[in-house]
């Protein structure tokens, strides 16, 4: 029996009551929605620029792992299934609008995960899914980062960058950062992920040139695993910068999301940035 999802704008309203659901962009006249997945130890924050280069046609929505920002007194979760499970029954709200899934690093095996836990369920799949900074799962290499002391972890953050020096000399925020990162690498370094059939939508797989995770080189074999994960075209796309790419290149990124999902879409240069309290 396939699912039914709610159609009306009472019924999307009560996403917002979810914890695991982060909007910064007025939804009401969308047709699209882009889902985004956050990177290890990062937060639905993460995305929130995007919010001012989101045009009205587009909603952009960022999931908010437990264990962090506002949600640090939550549970975490145990393991990817657990993660996905919880970020399914969040999202399922959001289905009644062609959408599109974004996942940094960590967040591109979630998102992967969810496109097929949401067929699972037979809800609707999604147009396209945007890989960034991660091999596919399954290829990916990992290790045993998330038994190692904090010294070990503060060295590949650095090696990864996008943490500040400034975060990772106080010890009270280096505690917090810390403990979200070793959560989830837990979480991505045990992941073994079962052998499924192929996706059916396009997978866009972006990264930095210099990436020490994927990279231009390793992305050129097919395309960094991707390839193997869909039956429909897989595109690789570069950009100058490191793992962490898509923060000095969010402009550009979100163009090129945008072209993807719709190439009537464009950037919107006249919306302004959302005030922080």
């Amino acid at each position: 029996m396939t699912a039914a999802f709610p159609s009306n704008s009472s019924a999307r309203a009560g996403r917002a009551d979810s914890p695991w659901i982060r909007r910064w962009n007025e939804g009401s006249a969308s047709r699209l929605t882009l889902i985004c997945l956050p990177h290890a130890g990062g937060s639905a924050g993460f995305y929130r620029p995007w919010a001012a280069l989101m045009p009205p046609e587009v909603e952009l929505v960022a999931l908010q792992y437990p264990g962090r920002e506002d949600r640090f007194d939550d549970p975490e979760s145990t393991g990817m299934g657990e993660l996905v499970t919880a970020v399914a029954d969040a999202v399922l709200p959001l289905l009644d609008r062609p959408y599109a899934l974004f996942g940094h690093s960590m967040g591109s095996a979630v998102a992967w995960e969810l496109a097929h836990e949401l067929d699972r369920r037979e809800a609707p799949g999604p147009r396209r899914l945007f890989a960034s900074g991660r091999a596919a799962p399954g290829t990916a290499v990992t290790g045993q980062l998330h038994r190692q002391d904090d010294d070990v972890l503060c060295a590949e953050l650095a090696r990864l960058g996008g943490t500040s020096r400034e975060v990772l000399d106080d010890p009270g925020l280096r505690s917090l950062v810390l403990n979200a990162v070793r959560h989830d690498y837990r979480i991505i370094e045990t992941h073994r992920p079962e052998g499924r059939p192929p996706l059916s939508c396009p997978i866009h797989v972006l990264t930095g040139h210099t990436d020490p995770e994927l990279g231009e080189q390793r992305s050129r074999d097919r395309a960094g695993g991707w390839a193997d994960l869909t039956t429909a075209r897989t595109e690789v796309l570069v950009f100058p910068g490191d793992h962490f790419y898509l923060t000095p290149r969010r402009r550009e990124v979100a163009a090129t999301v945008l072209r993807r999902m719709d190439p009537s879409l464009t950037t919107d240069a006249r919306r302004t940035w959302p005030s922080t309290p």
